[in-house]
This record gives C-alpha cells, sequence and structure tokens, in this order.
C-alpha cells in the first residue's frame, strides 16, 4: 500500500492514542494499596471485559483487542507479521517440547502468530515438517532432532530463538519500510547483548555464542564475540563503540535492567511516529505501545501481587509512548 492508503487508518489511530496509559496512570497503579485496586483502576480506563476475569484473561484481551483493530484498519495485515514471529516460534518450540515429554500441557501456546498453532503442533506429531512453511522447516527439524537426540532442552531453545530473530530481523530488512526494519534491528542487537550477558554469568563458552548471535547492522557479532572472552567489562568496553553505549552500566546490573533499557529506547525511537500523518509508522508504533503498556501493566501486577515494595516495582515500570 502506497503512504496515502493509510490515511484513514492513521486518523482512527490517532484516536486510540488518546487512551493510551499515561505515565501518570501507571504511577497511580504503582502507588495503588493493593493488586485488587490495580485491577478496579485498570477496568475503570476500559481495560478486561467482566469483573470476575482474572489479570491474566485481561492482558490476554487487551492483546486481542490491538490485533482486531489493526484488522479492522488494514486489509493485508501481513505488514505486521515482523512482531508475530516471535509467537510462531514459541509454539514451534511448545510443539517440540510437548511431544519430546508425550504428555499435553495447557496452555503453552499463544495466539496471534502468522501460523495456527494447531497446524504447527499436528506438523511436529507426525513429523512432517513441511508442513510449516519453507524458513521454518530447517530450524524445526535441528531442533527437533536435537531435543530427541540429546534431550537438551536448552539446546532445542537456543535453535529456535535464533531463528525466530533471523525471521524478525529478514522481515524488517525485506518489508522496505524503515520503521519496521528499526524494530528488526532492535529487537535483534538487544537480544544478543542480552544473550552475551547471561551467557557470561553462567560461564557458556564461545561455542555457545556463535550458535546463538544474530548479526546485525549495529552490532558486529564476531567483535561481540572477542569481546565477551574478556569478561563484561571487555563487553562494556565494546558496546562503548555501538549505539547502545548509554546500555552498558544497565547490562551490567542485570538482563532485566538491561531489558528495560531497550525498551525505552524502542519508545523514544518510536515516539517520532505521533507527528506522522500518513503511512505504515504510527500503525506499527501503536501495536508496540499498546504491547509495552501491557508489559508495564503485567509487571506492575505482579510486583503487587508478590507483595513487592512500590519502589521495586516502579524500577521495572516502562516508559510510555504519549
Amino acid at each position: 500500500m502506497a503512504k496515502n492508503d493509510y490515511a484513514y487508518a492513521v486518523a482512527r489511530i490517532r484516536v486510540r492514542e488518546l487512551s493510551l496509559l499515561s505515565s501518570s496512570f501507571l504511577e497511580q497503579l504503582v502507588s495503588a494499596a493493593d493488586y485488587e485496586t490495580c485491577l478496579k483502576l485498570l477496568r475503570e480506563k476500559g481495560w478486561g471485559k467482566k469483573e470476575e476475569e482474572s489479570a491474566e484473561e485481561m492482558l490476554s484481551l487487551e492483546r486481542k483487542r490491538i490485533w482486531d483493530l489493526m484488522e479492522e484498519l488494514v486489509e493485508d495485515t501481513s505488514v505486521f507479521h515482523v512482531f508475530l514471529y516471535a509467537n510462531d516460534y514459541h509454539n514451534l518450540k511448545a510443539a517440540i517440547k510437548e511431544l519430546h515429554h508425550r504428555n499435553g500441557f495447557p496452555n503453552i501456546y499463544l495466539d496471534h502468530g502468522t501460523i495456527d498453532p494447531e497446524l504447527i503442533r499436528k506438523a511436529v506429531a507426525e513429523n512432517n515438517f513441511s508442513a510449516l512453511p519453507e524458513s521454518m522447516q530447517s530450524p524445526a527439524v535441528e531442533a527437533y532432532k536435537a531435543l530427541l537426540h540429546t534431550h537438551d532442552g536448552q539446546l532445542c531453545d537456543v535453535i529456535l530463538d535464533r531463528a525466530a530473530l533471523e525471521a524478525v530481523y529478514q522481515a524488517g530488512k525485506a518489508s522496505g519500510n524503515e520503521f519496521l526494519s528499526l524494530y528488526g534491528e532492535l529487537t535483534v542487537a538487544s537480544a544478543d547483548l542480552k544473550i552475551v550477558y547471561r551467557a557470561l554469568r553462567t560461564g557458556k563458552n564461545t561455542e555457545f555464542l556463535e550458535r546463538a548471535l544474530v548479526s546485525c547492522d549495529t552490532v558486529d557479532v564476531s567483535g561481540l564475540i572477542q569481546a565477551a572472552a574478556g569478561g563484561m567489562d571487555a563487553v562494556g568496553k565494546y558496546l562503548e563503540s555501538t549505539p547502545y553505549k548509554d546500555g552498558a552500566e544497565m547490562l551490567k546490573t542485570s538482563p532485566s535492567a538491561f531489558e528495560q533499557w531497550c525498551d525505552n529506547l524502542m519508545m523514544r525511537r518510536i515516539r517520532p511516529q505521533l507527528h506522522e500523518p500518513l503511512g505504515l509508522g504510527p500503525l506499527a508504533a501503536y501495536i508496540l505501545a499498546r504491547e509495552n503498556e501491557i508489559k508495564s501493566v503485567r509487571i506492575i501486577l505482579s510486583g503487587k501481587h508478590n507483595g513487592l515494595p512500590e519502589e521495586s516495582i516502579r524500577e521495572r515500570v516502562r516508559e510510555t509512548y504519549v
């Protein structure tokens, strides 16, 4: 579609942006007396559908509303597949592990992928990977055989997590859209850096990193692996030469602190779309904004449910889009 073809959709999104959660509302949730008060405040904002639903049901409904809206606004939602490939590979991972353990696991499959989870499950159960999209077939076979022969669930995860990152990155590049390309770039770069952090904390070797990391424009994988051999300080020094140098201290703190920094960076990078009158960008930014606020709400609800101090919860909440 041409830029002008999204004019009506962007106009509708501008109205929806008025309902996005603000930083002041998230602070109100953090300061709420308890978990139930948080749920009440969210329902007053229009979240959820019924009084007796669980928090997880509420969040699932909010995610469904994102994609229901996109299907209403855009004739061909395949333009947003870059946001959904991670769900496909999660479901592939779940199907392989479910078969390996020979018993069913309830609620392990995610909605809103590009492929019906039941099709993935059937392909794995029948060892018929040709039923999957061509790009998924090779990693599916590799992960299936790895788990069958080694019983190493982590190896299965590494194979499919890498394939998911490659799918996101390639889709962003192939889209020809600057915004979607940026999303793919930031997704892969932040994943690479988090993988290195965890690898150093758990004593993983160079071979593991070579298998797990995915190349992108802003992270030189070979340079990153070389830096990892020198420890966290060397990785921090490597980051000084990248666009992610401001996240170096966060990476030293914890993966969750760095993940928060990456999510906040994404919000900062997409905010210019608030002023774009046309094109796909404002719609894609709205999807990310909604996913980001769902993540923040999940963090707050989890913190309240587990009795964490307000300051501890506040430190984990993401920046908002508006």
